[in-house]
């Protein structure tokens, strides 16, 4: 069966992405998304060189470039003194090492170069201000007078696609919140450094900075454990949520309760992971992105997971055999690649947020690494590519 149209349920960075690179391989697109307009949430993100390298096949990096910052190494700080442990060069380093940059940029500024792309290209039709309680090859005729061949489901956490998909994976709450903010340069402790992002590592906690170009300062996100405030993807804290930021933090360095306490107009974001489930229906459904494998963003791919599945979905969609056994072998392949960047996460949060002995053992371990070889760490994951067969 050769796949001539796909509907695509969600205008974030997954469906986007997966137009684009589906069009590319002459497929027309149909993305249909609930919003009036595209206003895309949060405020940073990190592009490793496995997202970065699709981005540039897609056209849509160069774009970027002279709006995003390439810091030069990702630091591991204490966040009680400060004190650098460990440094992971990125910067050259990335585009030598892995043949693709690693790039920093407000989340807006991926989105309206997605967007932008998608606009350009013929086979892609944009629906806007859509709401599919119910979707179904002819939901999807209604609105775009064509019954699709493949629906894809990128409408993230609480996906609507994925009640169409027997056996479909579970959100649940992981316990943790993250409070994001962001900081002009004029306003930043030295801590916060322009050429680095920095991932300050605590008892219980962390905290991650890195620079933004496009705002002259530094998007922050703070890591902590939290209650649930129920199905969002962000809230507005009050006086009594403060409180306990702070309180969570108050073994911390002063620059850093300080950095916080001035936080008042901060959102947290409750963390939601999507557990293993199907990402299928055998027949003509298929869920990518957050829909598929929200993951903690303690290995920071959540969004560079999600551009792989969209460049991955349109090699598997292209080659021959019957539509189930193409979604079968991009779950396979998809599953296996995500369960790692999951748990090197998991890894990630260990080491993070460790107390007593277990972190007098990770500084130590940490200060006998030299950078290359924690680079070397990460070959599997920043060398991917997805253009491969």
């Amino acid at each position: 069966m050769t796949i001539k149209r796909v509907a695509i349920v969600g205008a974030g960075i997954a469906g986007l992405t997966a137009a684009l690179a589906l069009a590319r391989r002459g497929i027309s697109c149909d993305i249909i998304e609930q919003a009036t307009r595209l206003e895309e949430v949060g405020a940073g993100l990190q592009i490793s060189p496995n997202s970065g390298r699709i981005l540039a096949e897609l056209g849509v990096l160069k774009t970027l470039e002279p709006i995003w910052a390439e810091p030069d190494h990702i630091a591991l700080a204490s966040g009680l003194s400060l004190r650098v442990l460990a440094n992971v060069p990125v910067g050259r380093f990335a585009r030598e090492r892995w043949r693709a940059p690693y790039g920093v940029l407000h989340r807006t500024t991926l989105q309206r170069a997605l967007l932008a792309a998608v606009e350009k290209q013929p086979l892609c039709s944009l629906h806007l201000g859509v709401r599919l309680d119910h979707p179904s090859p002819e939901a999807f005729a209604t609105i775009t007078g064509h019954h699709p061949d493949l629906i894809v489901g990128a409408d993230g956490v609480w996906s609507q696609v994925r009640t169409i998909v027997p056996q479909g994976p579970i959100p649940t709450f992981s316990g943790n919140i993250a409070w994001r903010l962001t900081v002009p340069s004029r306003k930043a402790p030295a801590a916060l450094k322009v050429n680095a992002v920095t991932a300050f590592m605590g008892p219980g906690a962390h905290l991650v900075s890195y620079p933004l170009k496009e705002i002259d300062g530094y998007n922050v996100v703070a890591i902590s454990s939290g209650l649930n405030p129920g199905q969002t993807w962000q809230a507005h804290a009050n006086a009594k949520q403060h409180d306990l930021l702070m309180r969570q933090f108050s073994l911390w360095h002063s620059q850093i309760q300080e950095l916080l306490s001035q936080a008042k107009d901060a959102t947290f974001w409750p963390l939601y992971e999507v557990e293993r489930g199907r990402w299928h229906n055998e027949q003509n459904t298929v869920l990518i992105g957050d829909a598929a494998h929200a993951m903690m963003p303690f290995a920071a791919q959540g969004a560079s997971m999600a551009i792989e599945d969209a460049a991955r979905l349109a090699v598997h969609i292209s080659r021959s055999g019957t539509l189930s056994e193409r979604l079968n072998a991009f779950e396979q392949e998809r599953v296996a690649r995500t369960d790692k960047a999951r748990n090197r996460g998991a890894f990630n949060r260990f080491a993070y947020h460790a107390r007593g002995p277990a972190r007098l053992a990770r500084n130590i371990v940490l200060s006998m690494r030299s950078p290359q070889s924690l680079a070397a760490d990460l070959d599997w994951l920043y060398g991917f590519n997805a253009a491969d067969p």
